[in-house]
């Protein structure tokens, strides 16, 4: 099994979407969030991916949207509660279904898409999903942004939560992501990743696309599986962060 270099700082991305890159990524990360058939992924992909990541002795966790494969989870659905209560509660478990097989506990759970956003910023979503993880994944850790409704609701109720940063997507001064739709919504730079990156796991601060210092809390860094050049960027960032001094900070 290969072993890898130990990072003072999780690096996860976002797999199992068959975009072609999750075996490139694999090596470089330390926590990996499959796609569970919301917005991406089945049974073989699932299956695949697990294997993937026991291989090279990476966490991990599973990456329910809505369900809403025809905008890759990326629009808000219009979505009883109680539906989408269930499909969530319904993807989560092609994850772990296959865990269990194995006798191997899930790591996490980390939400996609417009899901994730919206429950960064929406109380009522945020006590939805507190309410379906305290039901069934009590002690499950989750991934959700610094300072979101899901992370502080979570929290209140025992949730383990960490906090998540992006190393390749722009911010808005509220501290949620600037949306997919905005040209200026990721970064394809690695220089301009590396000093966002630097800035928030070393000065504990991003700049929003307006300019404006934020502080912000980084306990797992995600770079995303379908970015062009995902693989060269997750390698980089395991390097960087394969060091817990960086030179000149």
């Amino acid at each position: 099994m290969h072993e890898l270099k130990k990072n003072f700082l999780d690096i996860n991305a976002d797999l199992g979407e068959q975009t072609g890159n999750d075996a490139g990524i694999m090596p470089y990360i330390s926590s990996c969030n499959i796609a569970c058939g919301g917005h991406a992924g089945g049974r073989d992909s699932i299956r695949y991916t697990i294997d993937l990541a026991l291989t090279h002795a990476v966490k991990i966790g599973a990456h329910p949207s809505y369900p809403d494969r025809e905008n890759f989870g990326r629009k808000h659905m219009d979505i009883s509660k109680e539906d989408l209560s269930e499909n969530i509660l319904w993807q989560i478990c092609q994850i772990q279904s296959y865990l269990n097989e194995l006798k191997i506990p899930l790591h996490h759970i980390k939400f996609h898409g417009a899901l994730y956003n919206e429950a960064a910023t929406d109380t009522n979503l945020a006590f939805l999903i507190v309410d379906l993880l305290k039901h069934h994944f009590p002690t499950i850790l989750i991934y959700a942004p610094f300072g979101s409704k899901l992370a502080i609701l979570a929290a209140a109720e025992g949730i383990p939560v960490k906090h998540e940063v992006f190393a390749d997507r722009r911010y808005q001064d509220d501290l949620t992501l600037v949306p997919r739709s905005s040209p200026d919504a990721c970064i394809e730079d690695w220089g301009e990743i590396k000093r966002q990156v630097e800035e928030m796991v070393y000065r504990q601060r991003v700049k929003s696309i307006n300019g404006n210092w934020l502080p912000i809390q980084a306990d797992t860094l995600c770079v995303h599986g379908d970015h062009p050049g995902a693989i060269e960027t997750a390698k980089k960032l395991h390097q960087l962060l394969s060091n817990s001094e960086m030179p000149g900070l």
